[in-house]
């Protein structure tokens, strides 16, 4: 049987770990270091400047860190120490579309953010045209928010923030005031992209109005869903929702009569979040707070000890949680953890496609780790883990 959960009041652990042990060892130890390789032939490769919090010296260690789309091989070199940190290696769990300043990237359990680009080459090619907006969508009975994250998707954008949030008029004028899901968009020129997917109006409204409607079922999006106007006012909304540093409003999980769903990684980065929230949503379930986060490898092996010595595949769900961006939600109602568990299906996708094929983790899971979704367990469990994200990883 597995454990039941018993979380303590810290956020972070100590500790190095096995993967940065292995690391450590594909990087030589630093011996025979000096700057990264130069291809003679000039082979593509992009650069940035990443940071890594260093829990066990409370450090931020800062790195150069290079990007080969030629075979998906990355390395990595020591900045303060002069010296290779990572020799190249080939690195498939890295998309070239993560790559981006404000970007939070996992390399071996390393959790790295991009916090400038390197050259010139990389910030022309890369980071030209890229914009950040913010979008506002008040979920309704009309206003179907899976329908509207996976357009963002299919239209190239990337959602790398996203919170419910309260809205009150001292944070948004232009939406009336209740929950609403605030996201941080990401992609080429993302202020008119995001709003050429939700805009009613125009020269042909008619035909305008009758394109949102098929896409999302709403007649009219106005209090419902917006856009910044520009690249000058997404700066500023964006800090007001997701200040940094700071917390932004308060996410409005209710921790009584709930469980936990956290949309894996892997799901968000082969752009699945909105086909997931749009099945929960048909499924009948509502969701009280939702809140993306970047999961650190010591918070994912305590959130999931429950199953340490239990499951075999512990060491790779910590992988798995700890290597992107997760979507966590909070539901709410009278024996929800049983209902929602039994609208994810077995753990093993392959079982759930025959015991249950209408299933979350049967429709969109691929195996016992890359499961699609994770969910609450048990009925006790069900307070303890949507505080674990939503009071003690949000703080």
């Amino acid at each position: 049987m597995r454990r039941r959960r018993c979380y303590g009041a810290r956020s972070d652990a100590r500790g190095r770990t096995d993967p940065e042990r292995e690391e450590e060892a594909r990087a030589g130890g630093g011996e025979g270091g000096g700057r990264p390789s130069q291809n003679m032939n000039q082979e593509e490769q992009f650069s940035f400047t990443a940071e890594w919090n260093d829990p066990n010296a409370s450090l931020i260690r800062r790195y150069m860190f290079l990007y080969y789309p030629k075979d998906g091989s990355v390395e990595m070199y020591d900045i303060k120490n002069h010296r290779t940190f990572l020799k190249r290696t080939k690195y498939e769990e890295l998309r070239p579309e993560d790559l981006f300043v404000g970007s939070i990237i996992t390399v071996y359990a390393r959790q790295l953010k991009l916090v400038g680009y390197g050259d010139q080459y990389t910030a022309r090619r890369l980071g030209s045209k890229k914009q950040k907006t913010l979008g506002i969508i008040k979920p309704s009975t009309e206003t179907k928010l899976g329908n509207l994250i996976d357009q963002i998707y299919k239209s190239g954008l990337v959602i790398t923030k996203a919170k419910m949030v309260d809205l009150t008029s001292d944070l948004l004028q232009y939406l009336s005031c209740g929950p609403a899901v605030a996201l941080e968009i990401l992609g080429d020129e993302a202020v008119s992209a995001w709003k050429k997917l939700i805009e009613s109006g125009g020269t042909n409204k008619a035909q305008n109005e009758a394109r949102v409607q098929a896409l999302y079922g709403i007649s009219d999006v106005r209090n419902n869903v917006y856009g910044s106007e520009c690249a000058t006012t997404a700066a500023h909304e964006l800090d007001v929702f997701f200040p940094s540093p700071g917390r932004g409003p308060l996410n409005t999980a209710k921790c009584i009569d709930c469980t936990l769903c956290i949309i894996k990684p892997h799901a968000i980065a082969e752009g699945l979040a909105g086909k997931i929230l749009s099945t929960i949503e048909e499924m009948g379930f509502n969701y009280s707070a939702l809140q993306m986060f970047n999961v650190e490898r010591a918070n994912a092996e305590e959130f999931l000890e429950v199953y340490k010595g239990v499951v075999a595949e512990y060491n790779g769900m910590v992988m798995e949680l700890c290597s992107g961006p997760c979507l966590a939600l909070e539901l709410q109602g009278k024996e929800i953890q049983k209902l929602f568990r039994e609208c994810c299906g077995p753990s093993d996708p392959e079982i759930a496609r025959h015991l249950r094929p209408h299933s979350l983790r049967a429709l969109y899971g691929k195996t016992k780790v890359q499961n699609a979704v994770h969910c609450t367990d048990l009925p006790e469990d069900g307070v303890l883990e949507v505080q674990y994200f939503f009071k003690i990883l949000d703080n």
